[in-house]
């Protein structure tokens, strides 16, 4: 999803702040965490930037989590921007803090429609690049990005969001789609693969509970498996709401890729306090209002320990569940569907403190 980019400036400064304090952050009080609660079921994860490794959220991140996503720093367009030029800079640090700590890492993400960078796509002329172009520069970037963490990472989103939300179309029409064709999907998986034989790929993708999109997400992972491709996993990125999904929409669409024998993972995780909006819109007089109402929250709360509910029935299928950022404190939601509506999708409050939904989720 988009998030914001902070400044070269601003990424030097938490970096080297990391750096002098990685080593002695310990866990606050030895206090029992996330993934403590769920030490029996599955890794508990958190998407991070740099900026998350030092302070008071590193603290949490080590108390809370044991699994750690690049929340940007894999992502096509940053890691590879130019042709003949990586920045390995923020997936380092990312991979360092998680070794130092002993946390697992999921790389995200491999092959993606969106900040995936232009010149992928043309030539030095500006032109569109051939099919046999395209796939020599896809699999060469897939081949050095997982090369580079080879051993590090367990798991990796190989290819994001390909499925189309018109109720009409089955796959997204992109650049890698109108190129390559469908076997763009097939050829990721294969170099993902190829470059670490020993990491778990998963398909990746949003709006999985829709059963419209659901079947079209189905049909794909069970091509890919049926025709040999190594496909270990099914991501849903649950970014879910107040209003969605319903207990019956959750255990059925869990159960529906539960059937194709792969692994499920929860990979994104927020629950918006505002009803679903699937795209982005213009600020309303109705946005005006932003607090964190006790309804707000108690609507929040039963959605959320319905789906851990739901995730612990299916303890023999799911294999992984990671929050998309760490708190209230910031979220892609404050700027979408509408910016800058502050959104209060996480189980930790602003100030890092546990809201009453955390307790909600960890009895049982």
């Amino acid at each position: 999803m988009k998030n914001r980019i902070l400044s070269a400036a601003v990424i030097v400064s938490v970096l080297a702040a990391s750096c002098s304090s990685q080593r002695a952050i310990t866990t606050a009080g030895g206090s029992k965490g996330l993934k403590d609660y769920y030490n029996n079921f599955f890794p508990i994860g958190v998407a991070v930037g740099p900026r998350n490794l030092a302070g008071d959220e590193a603290q949490l991140i080590l108390r809370e989590f044991n699994s750690l996503t690049a929340e940007n720093a894999m992502k096509m367009g940053p890691i590879h921007p130019q042709e003949d030029n990586y920045y390995w800079r923020d997936a380092d640090s990312i991979v360092s803090f998680a070794q130092n700590h002993g946390l697992k890492v999921r790389g995200h993400n491999l092959c993606w429609h969106s900040q995936a960078p232009s010149w992928m796509f043309t030539d030095k002329e500006g032109k569109t690049v051939s099919k046999e172009v395209l796939l020599q520069r896809l699999k060469d970037h897939i081949t050095t990005v997982v090369n580079r963490y080879k051993g590090k990472l367990y798991a990796w989103d190989v290819v994001n969001e390909a499925i189309s939300d018109k109720p009409d179309e089955y796959l997204r029409n992109s650049d890698w789609l109108k190129i390559i064709g469908e076997e763009y999907i097939a050829k990721s998986f294969q170099f993902a693969h190829e470059a670490d034989p020993n990491a778990m790929l998963f398909y990746n993708d949003y709006n999985e509970i829709s059963p419209v999109k659901r079947e079209k997400i189905y049909r794909l992972v069970k091509g890919l498996k049926d025709a040999g491709v190594p496909v270990h996993g099914i991501g849903l990125q649950g970014h879910w709401a107040v209003n969605e999904p319903s207990r019956g929409q959750l255990d059925s669409t869990i159960k529906r890729f539960a059937d194709l024998g792969l692994k499920v993972q929860i990979t994104e995780l927020d629950i918006s306090v505002y009803p679903k909006e699937h795209d982005a819109r213009q600020r309303k007089s109705a946005d005006a209002d932003t607090t964190f109402s006790p309804q707000k929250e108690q609507q929040q709360l039963e959605v959320y320990k319905m789906s851990f509910d739901v995730f612990r029935k299916y303890r023999n299928v799911i294999n992984g569940v990671t929050f998309w950022n760490i708190s209230d404190r910031n979220s892609w939601l404050d700027n979408f569907p509408v910016r800058n509506r502050k959104d209060y999708p996480l189980l930790f409050d602003r100030h890092l403190k546990p809201k009453k939904v955390y307790q909600e989720v960890v009895k049982f």
